[in-house]
């Protein structure tokens, strides 16, 4: 019976995301949904695709079993993200009118910075969208009652996800994310309601996991900081170079909107975070016996944790809403895993070397860069033994070493020039990969040293002689192409696919909208 719920859900949500592609007329409304969004559409995509299904099953069980001094990163590091990323760069990416992130790169520093970084964050989605799909797939393997593997379920979902997210984008995204979000909230509400029932109240989980220390924030060693502050920075520095949170911002219909709805998205989601932490808590609380799976050897055992209970003592209808707010979590945000990267690499690594391009062209080569993304973040999930927080985490490192320090002094810093970002992307991720294989055990976090170094690379290799001469343009010249309908360096052939056929629905002028 649960499954045959499953089964229709998964129906529903597809038949949603195709009833959505038929919005999809060109590249921009494919990439950044004609940058229409109204707020509560921008919230709910903010949401959705950041309460993935590491916030569900891996964060609440690092929770349960290291308390909250185990997750630094997400969703404290992840939610102060959103924040910053709203108040530092949201005007500034919606006024430059751009497509991509990697855009950016390209007009401040030019082509080589541009596939250098797009390259980088492209990358940092494998582990990502492996999270998503590995968990998609321990989902329906623990649905079919052990029927399907976990490599075939890992499969199965893998192809619903690809389905609406390949034919409509991110106005798939938009409109699935939606309908998930209020499933999300509606289910896992309910479900907390009823295991902290079992557990005793809720008074007696949070006053038991206090007595377990689980509330012990701050490390007491020189040692625990530094690994806090490796996971912290990692989600909250590296995760602002994605193309996820830079679509959401530019989907939206206005600037305005493009700043509140991420602050309000990014606020909604740190406070319901806390949910799925409360069940996995309340879950132990109630059935001690199931701490055993934090013994495992295989570190993805702990993440059955919710699953494993909401089988063996939940009503049908509390096991129908929990699996399908789960899933309902694990789609919204595994569509827009898969579309970030694919309009990142498609739009800056490919199209430098084929600018004729039409727009016909252009939408066939996003949807086949999706199928090859999505072929190539499901060999990653089926051969990795990551929890997915874990995933989620090394994603976020190659960005903080290679792609913040330049983003952040290209925006604020007039003296930051193309050696110093290519400096920055080289040394950072450099001295990260090597400090990781030669020093992974050293007090101070491999990602902390790569970001260290693509600090010290910017400043010393804008500051110094200029060996490689500046191939970007300044802000302030970008932002009067954009106003100037021009949209810049970036888009001086956007035209031949179409890039802006579709922004009169977006309010009006290509260029900065009014506050």
């Amino acid at each position: 019976m649960l499954i045959t719920f499953v089964v229709a859900y998964l129906i529903v949500t597809i038949t949603i995301g195709l009833l959505a592609a038929r919005r999809v007329h060109n590249a921009r409304d494919y990439m950044v949904a004609g940058r229409s969004l109204p707020l509560y559409m921008n919230v709910a995509t903010v949401f959705a695709t950041w309460f993935g299904a590491e916030t569900v099953l891996s964060v609440s069980a690092t929770f349960a079993k290291d308390g909250l001094a185990g997750v630094p990163g997400d969703p404290f590091g992840a939610s102060v993200c959103l924040v910053l990323a709203a108040l530092l760069f949201a005007r500034l990416f919606y006024r430059m009118n751009l497509l991509t992130i990697g855009d950016f790169y390209k007009q401040r520093y030019g082509k080589g910075v541009e596939v250098l970084t797009s390259v980088s964050i492209v990358l940092s989605y494998l582990g990502w969208t492996s999270a998503q799909m590995t968990a998609l797939g321990l989902v329906i393997h623990v649905l079919s009652g052990g029927a399907l593997n976990l490599t075939a379920a890992i499969l199965l979902g893998a192809g619903v996800v690809l389905i609406y997210t390949l034919f409509g984008g991110m106005w798939s995204v938009a409109f699935t994310d939606l309908f998930q979000t209020v499933v999300i909230v509606i289910g896992l509400t309910l479900v907390a309601v009823l295991v902290g029932d079992l557990a005793g109240g809720a008074g007696r989980v949070i006053s038991q996991a206090a007595a377990d220390g689980k509330f012990a924030f701050f490390p007491d060693s020189a040692a625990g900081w530094w690994t806090m502050a490796g996971a912290f920075f990692a989600f909250a520095f590296g995760s602002i170079p994605q193309q996820d949170v830079f679509q959401r911002m530019t989907s939206a219909k206005n600037e305005k909107t493009a700043v509140r709805g991420t602050i309000i998205g990014g606020l909604i989601y740190f406070c319901f975070a806390f949910v799925p932490i409360f069940i996995a808590y309340a879950a132990i609380v109630a059935d001690p016996a199931m701490a055993k799976l934090f013994g495992s050897d295989d570190a993805r055992e702990i993440q059955k944790v919710l699953p494993d209970l909401v089988l063996g003592k939940m009503p049908l209808w509390a096991q129908v809403m929990f699996f399908g707010a789960l899933l309902s979590a694990i789609l919204s945000t595994a569509s827009g895993a898969l579309l970030a990267p694919t309009s990142l690499f498609t739009e800056n690594v490919l199209r430098p070397f084929a600018p004729r391009m039409g727009d016909k062209q252009f939408l066939l080569t996003l949807r086949i860069i999706l199928v090859t993304f999505t072929a190539g973040a499901l060999l990653f999930a089926l051969n990795s033994k990551s929890t997915m927080y874990e995933m989620v985490q090394n994603a976020y490192n190659v960005t903080l070493a290679g792609a913040f320090i330049p983003l952040l002094a290209g925006a604020f810093w007039k003296r930051a020039t193309t050696q110093g970002a290519l400096f920055s992307i080289i040394l950072g991720i450099g001295c990260w990969i090597g400090a990781a294989q030669v020093a992974s055990e050293a007090m101070v976090p491999a990602n902390l040293i790569g970001f260290f170094a693509s600090i010290i690379g910017m400043v010393l290799g804008s500051l110094a002689p200029q060996l490689i001469g500046n191939q970007g343009h300044s802000i302030e010249t970008s932002l009067r192409h954009a106003q100037a309908g021009t949209h810049g360096h970036a888009h001086a052939q956007a035209g031949s696919h179409g890039a802006h056929d579709t922004h009169s629905k977006a309010g009006g002028h290509a260029g900065v909208p009014k506050s």
